[in-house]
């Protein structure tokens, strides 16, 4: 999952409440363990890996543990066959029951053995930690999912509700196949449900291992990148022309860092900025006035220099990347830049491209769409049928640790199921680190103890949503 910040744990420090402990595992930990094992295990990088191998793994535990043939799908788009994705489906005793889905992705970020302390591609339990590229995003919650349906097929009586599960690939490269997004335009009764459940949420660990905090993800920005470019004569850098493509670039990228969009919130986002007001300073202050009147320009201005804050305030856009000039002698031709945007929710890619060109409002800078357009996330509701049991849940397995609901500054895989009108939720259990437990980045790692702990809420929480004793 690509994200700097999921929702309030950077909005708020809660008081601690609990430190994970770490335990001998149990034999069902084991036997989970196994399955985590051989998904870390199986590289589903972009450039070498193979999701399709890892979801045929899955698929082959699921028949070892009693699911008929009719039941596992395996689908691999016919231009795609190392992207391929799994869905399972567990039916429930009451057709008027619903259902549920349990997303996750399989693929996972690149790594090189050279750059890591240990094997990126090897399970390693260490001081704790479980270390291994997926380890925290997402290849935990994907073993929980699977062990899930698996525990769950092997009880002595079925749920009520139908439980579904679709393993997927390509959310770590926008760029390329994404599995989410053709499983929703290609299968869609094949994983059609009441709501889903999918990463974003988790929980907050202090640098200690106290649990601080628990957040359930309730919508998410959309990324979208957009292209600006000036081109011009140029000419020997002897002879000065009063128009300069670098210079026009750049006066026109100075606008976009001095525009502020205007604030929004939702029910969730409200949510969050009243408790950062409660805090006794500025952007407090700011937020207050903000919270009574959404139109104070002035008071949003104050309450952005919270980075967390503005995260979540409003659409955001920051130059990321820039090109210019083609030798040290000669003006430049062509100067371009990438705009990075992540928009508010019940915003468009096209609106947000005519708000830039209204910013800049020079016709000489062309500004455009970097494909692809991926959709944009439908916001959520609060529905208690579903925060409620996660809230519940969590009461009994992390006494005193409060829920909150978020919005994602980043971009799961959540957005390919607006089309199907289907909401998406992040689940809360898995605690991680305040450092990001190097998602993304070298030495990926998640606690043992807390992968334990997570697995056994989310499997009451799903048998919470079911009906499953």
């Amino acid at each position: 999952m690509r994200k700097v910040a999921a929702g309030f744990f950077g909005l708020l420090m809660m008081g601690a409440a609990t430190t994970a402990q770490a335990q001998a595992p149990r034999p069902d930990q084991l036997a989970f363990r196994e399955i985590f094992e051989e998904l870390v295990e199986t590289n589903t990088a972009l450039s070498v890996g193979s999701c399709t191998e890892a979801a045929a793994k899955m698929g082959a535990r699921l028949k070892a543990a009693g699911f008929a043939d009719a039941d596992l799908h395996h689908i691999t788009a016919p231009s795609n066959p190392k992207e391929g994705s799994l869905v399972a489906v567990l039916k429930g005793s009451d057709p008027k029951a619903g259902a549920v889905l349990l997303l996750g992705h399989i693929d996972v970020v690149e790594a090189r053995r050279e750059d890591w302390t240990r094997d990126p591609f090897t399970l390693i339990e260490e001081d704790g930690y479980f270390y291994g590229r997926g380890t925290a995003d997402m290849k935990g919650l994907d073993a929980i999912w699977v062990d899930t349906l698996i525990r769950l097929k092997q009880a002595k009586t079925p749920p009520k509700a139908t439980l579904k599960m679709a393993l997927t690939c390509g959310e770590e490269t926008a760029e390329a196949f994404n599995g989410a997004d053709y499983l929703v335009k290609n299968h869609g009764p094949l994983i059609a449900a009441d709501f889903v459940l999918n990463e974003g949420g988790g929980g907050r660990l202090s640098a200690d291992g106290k649990r601080e905090s628990l957040s359930i993800q309730v919508g998410e920005k959309a990324a979208q990148s957009y292209l600006v470019t000036v081109t011009n004569p140029g000419g020997h850098s002897s002879r000065p022309r009063p128009d300069n493509a670098i210079y026009q670039l750049a006066e026109a990228l100075l606008k976009v860092r001095a525009y502020v969009f205007p604030a929004k919130m939702t029910d969730t986002t409200r949510f969050g900025l009243e408790m950062r007001a409660q805090r006794a300073d500025a952007v407090g202050a700011a937020l207050k006035t903000l919270l009574a009147n959404p139109n104070d320009a002035e008071a949003a201005k104050v309450a952005a220099t919270d980075v967390n804050v503005n995260s979540i305030l409003h659409t955001n856009c920051v130059t990321t990347r820039l090109d210019a000039g083609h030798a040290n002698n000669a003006l430049p031709q062509r100067a371009t830049a990438v705009i990075n945007c992540r928009i508010f929710p019940g915003e468009t890619v096209e609106g947000t491209l005519e708000t830039l060109n209204k910013v800049v409002g020079d016709p000489g800078v062309k500004i455009e769409v970097i494909p692809p357009v991926r959709p944009i996330a439908i916001n959520p509701p609060l529905d208690p049928k579903v925060v409620g049991p996660m809230k519940a849940v969590a009461a009994k397995h992390f006494p005193g640790v409060p829920v909150i609901p978020s919005m994602s500054s980043g971009a799961t895989d959540g957005r390919y199921f607006g089309p199907a009108k289907m909401y998406v939720y992040g689940v809360p259990g898995i605690f991680g680190d305040p450092d990001g437990n190097g998602a993304h980045g070298l030495n990926e790692r998640i606690r043992v103890s807390s992968l334990y702990a997570g697995r056994d809420y989310l499997f009451d929480l799903v048998k919470a949503y079911v009906g499953a004793k």
